[in-house]
């Protein structure tokens, strides 16, 4: 029992490491895109990091909901229809977050760093994507 909880929390463990190691090296990759001045670091990464919480929150909630219906022996067509429904809205959910942000970032942003921050998005993904097929 004791090692399978050991186990249970070295697990825990490691992946918290490899999340925070992956959100920093996309913040730092966001910072060498955009060339982020100090100033503008010190403005917009607490921003993205707290847009990146809340999405990251909005999935959470439809994840668990989704669980929630798995682990179920009889789900309901309800049970079914409010998983489905929470895990699409995903998406909506995100873009409001992502326009609420974008209003904020474009008072520390230029044009063209706005434009940058998406691209930079996409390319890390990409990354991640492309190391992930190379295990």
């Amino acid at each position: 029992m004791v090692l399978a909880l050991t186990t249970a929390a070295t697990a825990q463990g490691n992946r918290t490491k490899f999340a925070e190691d992956m959100y920093q090296a996309k913040h730092e990759m966001i910072i060498e895109e955009l060339g982020l001045t100090p100033t503008q670091q010190k403005q917009f990464m607490p921003l993205y990091e707290q847009m990146e919480r809340e999405i990251y929150q909005v999935n959470r909630n439809a994840r668990a909901l989704a669980a929630e219906v798995e682990k179920k022996k009889n789900p309901t067509d309800r049970d079914y229809e409010a998983a489905a429904s929470a895990l699409s809205r995903t998406r909506i959910q995100e873009g409001e977050i992502e326009a609420k942000y974008f209003e904020k970032f474009s008072k520390i942003l230029t044009k063209k760093q706005l434009f940058l921050l998406k691209q930079a998005e996409v390319k890390f993904t990409r990354q991640m994507i492309s190391k992930k097929k190379k295990r």
